[in-house]
């Protein structure tokens, strides 16, 4: 049986990495920081699991990940560990850096160490590239981006507009020196937007869609609620489903050599391109009436157009994502007001108990 170590378990990413792990037959060992509050509520089901098991560590305390390698000596590490909200990282940027770029190195210590290092996944974000963008020479990038639009894959440059992507940069220019000076099979992943309804609260995508599911409350109980307050509305970002981008997380560790893949849909969409198709889900066509920019929500850098071209992953992996833009939209909206729809049964159950 294999085992893999997932820092950073508790996550959107590491939940799903998880449950795939699982079944495919891996004994898996989710690495979680130490809080005051319980925050396991997305591994719910790995934490029943009987090859599940979760254990104390931070990814900034390389004794920690010394003791944890050593306890389990996993086939595989996963680093999906970070501060991962972008307009945070300009508030914290010296914990941003901490835990996403020295975290990051730790684990590559810690692993070149061992007598038989494991495979190890870095996840590394389409941020890195910022402002650059690479121009199709041709008509077709790949079957899944037939139009010539601006693009980055694998040979853009890096332009780093906050924080948060200076830390993934040296996180992901650490991989690659490691694996070239060391030997090891060291992959980064560099992964474009992707959500799901396990996505935060605080991120554009889930802030929308959990919206939508108060509008569609309030509506249907005669109530009025305030509109929602957004930022950049014409920022573009490649979105996919974390479910998908967590097989290409596992697909990376399981080629004949480590190499650097970028995973993205193809496809760009603006913020008010999600809020408008997260509003038809609840036949609402005049979405702006509800939305209010608030310019406080601006980022001091603005990163304005993201779609990766995943050609090489497709190629070499054959990985290629099964969630289209508008099915992501609706599985997130739909689970809101589901929760939702769950939270006023119990609140009923208990005042008639």
């Amino acid at each position: 049986m294999k085992t893999a170590v997932i820092f950073g378990v508790t996550g959107q990413d590491g939940s799903y990495l998880s449950e795939l792990l699982l079944s495919k037959g891996y004994k898996v060992v989710g690495v979680n920081r130490r809080t005051s509050s319980e925050n396991t509520s997305r591994i719910t089901y790995s934490l029943d699991h009987s090859n599940f098991e979760l254990v104390q560590g931070d990814v900034t305390d390389p004794f920690s990940i010394h003791r944890i390698l050593a306890d389990y000596t996993p086939n595989e590490v996963y680093n999906l560990a970070a501060q991962s909200h972008v307009g945070v990282s300009f508030k914290q940027a010296s914990l941003t850096w901490s835990i996403t770029a020295v975290g990051c190195m730790n684990i590559l210590e810690a692993i070149r160490s061992m007598a038989s290092p494991p495979r190890f996944y870095q996840a590394s974000s389409s941020e890195m590239f910022g402002d650059q963008f690479s121009v199709a020479k041709s008509s077709s990038l790949n079957s899944l981006q037939p139009v010539p639009e601006p693009y980055q894959n694998e040979d853009t440059p890096f332009s780093p507009q906050s924080p948060y992507a200076i830390a993934k940069c040296a996180a992901h220019h650490a991989v690659r020196l490691y694996r070239k000076s060391y030997n090891l099979y060291a992959c980064g992943g560099i992964l474009f937007n992707h959500e799901s309804e396990r996505r935060g609260l605080e991120f554009v995508t889930r802030k929308i869609s959990n919206y939508v599911a108060g509008l569609d409350w309030a509506t249907r109980m005669g109530r009025s609620i305030p509109k929602l307050h957004l930022g950049n509305l014409l920022a573009k970002r490649d979105w996919g489903h974390a479910e998908d981008y967590v097989e290409a997380m596992w697909m990376m560790l399981q080629q004949d050599g480590p190499d650097d893949y970028v995973i993205a849909t193809g496809n760009s969409h603006s913020v008010e391109d999600y809020a408008k198709e997260a509003f038809k889900c609840i036949n609402i066509e005049e979405y702006l009436y509800f939305i209010e920019v608030d310019k406080t929500l601006a980022r001091p850098s603005e990163v304005p157009y993201l779609r990766g071209c995943s050609k090489k992953a497709f190629r070499k992996m054959g990985w290629k994502p099964r969630t289209n833009f508008k099915s992501l939209v609706k599985r997130m909206v739909d689970h809101d007001i589901q929760s939702r729809f769950q939270y006023e049964k119990s609140e009923a159950e208990i005042s008639q108990s």
